[in-house]
């Protein structure tokens, strides 16, 4: 099922029959039916989990911190607790993970997950280079008609999505020409941290590094409360992708859900000098996307750390807008964040005549909570909005997007193959050099 008829259709699981793996069949809330499934990572994103999965059995807690780890033990006392994910993930009763650890480990524990046939429900980003993303949306495609997948863009969940959709595909701007995306956040690092003292006992550092290159310990990446952590370490090129893998795919899911894109030609983007050791914060980025049955080729761009797109109008100030978008067609302009939209008619033909609203019938229902969707779906028909699809495409083209600003130039992308064909540089910057004794298809 493609995704326009899976929007279409229904998100509600109701009460009827549901399949676990295993085959058995009972009522949405019969004993049977929980799934057995692993939190890994268990605070910051992990504990804001901790209400939706706890209608299940929860049977496994890891966490490289054994005080994090110790609190969750005390919510779900029943599970068993690990430091090392790998450990977590060979336990035998697990039906399904949820992933919250850090951005350079996200690819490692989903594919892994799944090659032992768990579904998984992994926070995004997918996976922090090219290939990474590439290797779980295979692995994902080679299984998507048994296990349910999601990448956590929770803003999806926001009812506007679907209302920025919808005026899209009805036309009410005439025919898509481009779309942007942009995000405001400013923070600025001069390096990685310096050695400062020694991991504290709680603390497993070797496996917080996981397969990311050796970097001493400093308490500076730890610092910061839950869900706020990651800006500690994220914007650093061993760690994370800056603001592409945090806000750039909360807010380019804005574009991705309306445009029905797939990998793009083309990208190019410039902006601040090189870092070797940190993420650009100002940058600018542009692809090429290929035409598919209901609209032409289009232009998708995205815009951070004070670099903008044009404003539509000049009564219009984009940047009170700190994550947005923008669609641009042949009758008008749309301008959305994630809980509004403004539809801006322009040209002499613009009377709006030619745009019919739907009827209230014909909406694209809301998800509901977006954690319970992803359980409805390991039980179900394995269904859900956001999957390893959808969003391994999406965050595919951001960090592809970095590659040409390490590169310089425009380069020229075959999506099939995973090449960069007009590269040599940029063919070798879409993957990572991993420690040894980490492997990403274990």
């Amino acid at each position: 099922m493609n995704r326009r008829k899976f929007l279409r259709s229904t998100t509600a699981a109701g009460a009827g029959l549901l399949i676990l793996p295993s085959g058995m069949l009972g009522g949405a809330n019969a004993p049977s039916n929980k799934l057995t499934l692993a939190l890994i990572g268990v605070w910051g994103r992990g504990e804001a989990h901790h209400g939706a999965i706890s209608s299940e059995n929860v049977a496994a807690l890891c966490d490289i911190d054994a005080n994090h780890l110790a609190d969750a033990a005390k919510k779900f006392p029943g599970a068993k607790t690990y430091a090392d994910w790998r450990r977590c993930l060979d336990q035998k009763d697990l039906d399904a993970v949820v992933c919250c650890t850090t951005d350079h480990t996200h690819a490692f524990v989903a594919n892994w997950a799944m090659n032992r046939n768990m579904h998984v429900f992994c926070e995004k980003p997918l996976g922090n280079s090219v290939e990474e993303t590439r290797v779980v949306r295979a692995t994902y495609l080679k299984n998507k008609d048994k296990l349910a997948t999601q990448v956590g863009t929770q803003r999806h969940a926001h009812v506007n999505f679907n209302r920025v959709r919808e005026l899209i595909k009805d036309g009410v701007i005439g025919e898509l020409k481009s779309a942007c995306a942009w995000g405001d956040r400013q923070i600025r690092r001069s390096g990685y941290l310096p050695a400062q003292g020694e991991p504290p006992p709680h603390l497993s550092y070797d496996l917080w590094l996981g397969p990311a290159p050796f970097h001493p310990y400093n308490p500076g990446y730890f610092s910061g409360g839950p869900g706020a952590n990651c800006l500690n370490w994220n914007m650093y090129w061993d760690f994370g992708s800056g603001q592409i893998g945090d806000m750039g795919s909360h807010t380019m899911d804005l574009v991705w859900n309306a445009i029905d894109a797939g990998l793009p030609t083309t990208a190019e983007a410039k902006g601040e000098k090189f870092h070797p050791e940190v993420t650009p914060v100002e940058v600018e980025m542009h692809f090429e996307i290929p035409a598919n049955d209901w609209r032409p080729a289009i232009g998708v761009s995205w815009y951070q750390g004070g670099a903008m797109p044009k404003s539509p109008a000049s009564h219009v100030d984009l940047k009170k807008i700190g994550h947005g978008a923008m669609f641009q067609g042949s009758k008008g302009t749309v301008v959305a964040d994630f809980n509004s939209r403004l539809i801006l008619p322009s040209g002499d033909e613009a009377d709006m005549t030619y745009y019919k609203p739907r009827k209230k019938e014909d909406l694209i229902p809301p998800m509901g909570d977006f954690v319970k969707q992803w359980i409805r779906a390991c039980k179900g028909d394995r269904r859900t909005s956001c999957d390893f699809d959808y969003g391994g495409t999406a965050i595919e083209m951001m960090l592809l997007g970095l590659v040409a600003y390490r590169v310089g130039k425009k380069i020229a992308y075959d999506g099939a193959a995973g090449r960069v064909t007009d590269s040599p540089e940029g063919n070798d910057l879409l993957k990572r050099t991993y420690r040894t004794g980490w492997t990403l298809n274990g």
